[in-house]
């Protein structure tokens, strides 16, 4: 996969691109990540990247000329641009799950006030990470390819992510490692038990139980097996 970021601030993906599994992933090949200074496109003479917005108003908007200008060298039949923008679609397990799935992908992130509305001619998908304002969207992008680079093949092993929160759309089951007992707080035995198929239906309990008390909207939009229907049904009666 390739990744093209558009930013004002390059040196705040310092950290991000040379550490841990972002670090592997991009030495391994697995994935490119190039960040684009789109100051560099501006057509005039301070680089100015910003203007007051037509009809008043306050803060600074963004001008469509230097982002599109960078587009334009940057996009490929199989890209997809994507928009930070809190306007956007929320992010969700399932949305990047899809991403993981495109060749190329690039990435718009914005500063001051807003955009210049012009940009969103020649964007494919609009994203957000929350219903909170940033200051800009280098964070928010940082989120999202993290969420997309460690579903890549070869980034982590896949059974490292296949039972994560959202993954099955419920919320993970507790996790236990050494030591066995640390202030007055021991491990459940079936963990150490062996017997695979009763921690599976343990595990599966847990993610519901976990789910039921603190997500329990995501519920709502999940289709239940009828193991889980029963669990489900078993634990209302017990609540």
């Amino acid at each position: 996969m390739k990744i093209d970021i558009l930013s004002l601030f390059p040196e705040m993906f310092e950290g991000f691109l040379h550490t841990s599994i972002i670090k592997r992933s991009i030495d391994s090949k697995i994935v490119e990540v190039k960040i684009h200074d789109f100051r560099e496109f501006a057509d005039n003479k301070h680089k100015k990247v910003d203007d007051y917005p037509y009809g008043g108003g306050q803060g600074m908007v963004l001008m469509c000329q230097p982002i599109i200008d960078c587009l334009k060298t940057l996009v490929t039949p199989q890209s997809l641009i994507i928009l930070m923008s809190p306007q956007g679609q929320t992010l969700q397990q399932s949305t990047s799950v899809q991403l993981s799935h495109y060749e190329h992908l690039i990435f718009i992130c914005g500063h001051y006030e807003g955009f210049d509305e012009r940009i969103r001619d020649y964007v494919d998908i609009e994203l957000s990470i929350g219903d909170y304002i940033l200051t800009g969207g280098e964070l928010a992008s940082m989120v999202v390819c993290d969420s997309i680079i460690r579903l890549l093949d070869g980034a982590i092993r896949e059974t490292s992510h296949e039972d994560d929160s959202f993954s099955e759309g419920l919320l993970e089951y507790p996790q236990y490692t050494r030591p066995y007992e640390y202030d007055g707080h021991s491990v459940p035995d079936i963990l150490l038990s062996g017997h695979h198929e009763n921690i599976r239906k343990w595990r599966l309990k847990q993610s519901l139980l976990k789910t039921y008390h603190k997500r329990p909207d995501l519920l709502e939009k999940k289709e239940f097996s009828q193991e889980e229907i029963k669990i489900l049904q078993e634990m209302k009666e017990n609540d």
